[in-house]
């Protein structure tokens, strides 16, 4: 739920070690899904989307205990093993090379997103994104640079065909200038400096920071409904 009444100095995306997930800058040959396999993040989406463009889809997931009926009565059917691939779960070091070898990330949450960790993952990796707008997703892609937001899937396939525009070196450097744990760290500081700067003056208001991680709610973003990500600073 959004904070509205919070007094927010401002909002700190998440950051991860720069060394943490290392770039491939080849297209790779097949399209990359990574999360729950619950509805609201969208693999039946994924699924039509990776069809109608005329590529694999990867699928790297967990199934949810509360969703197994879920996948076994609405996704299972549509794994073939061969244009739709589920290859399990993935763990740090096998994160890499799936996230490296996609030609691009599907991301077509229907639910609004706090952050989407996945998202600059595949940043790191020099992967694009094609995202739904919703959430975070506006601000975690610089759109037609580090991915494509796009507003529904006919959109998505169309932005698959686009993928060649878009420079891998650049999806990474995107990555290096505004999601390292490195930036995230010096933003910290610089908004406990402006709290303790607000609270030396007798007239300054009382701001109290506030530290979400990434299932927290920030504050309200983008359309009505949507939120931002954490972390944030009120």
């Amino acid at each position: 739920m959004p904070l509205g009444q919070a007094n927010w100095l401002g909002t700190i995306y998440h950051g991860l070690p720069a060394d943490s997930l290392k770039p491939r800058f080849e297209r790779g040959s097949y399209l990359a899904f990574l999360g729950r396999l619950t509805a609201e993040k969208g693999p039946e989406a994924a699924i039509r989307i990776a069809r109608a463009a005329g590529m694999p889809l990867h699928i790297a997931a967990k199934v949810p205990r509360g969703d197994r009926a879920y996948f076994k009565d609405t996704l299972e059917p549509q794994i073939d093993g061969n244009q739709v691939r589920l290859t399990g779960e993935v763990n740090d070091k096998t994160k890499e090379g799936f996230l490296a070898g996609a030609a691009a990330l599907l991301f077509p949450i229907d639910w609004p997103e706090p952050f989407g960790l996945v998202m600059i993952e595949a940043m790191a990796c020099g992967t694009p994104v094609i995202a739904f707008r919703s959430g975070s997703v506006p601000e975690v892609i610089d759109h037609g640079i580090s991915g494509f937001v796009v507003e529904d899937e006919a959109e998505a396939i169309a932005a698959i065909k686009r993928l060649g525009e878009l420079d891998r070196r650049k999806v990474r450097a995107q990555f290096e200038a505004r999601f390292t744990a490195k930036r995230m760290a010096s933003d910290y500081v610089r908004h406990y400096e402006m709290l303790v700067a607000t609270e030396r003056r007798p007239d300054g208001p009382s701001l109290v920071p506030a530290v979400l991680d990434e299932r927290a709610v920030a504050r309200p973003a983008g359309k009505a409904g949507d939120t931002s990500p954490a972390n944030s600073a009120p």
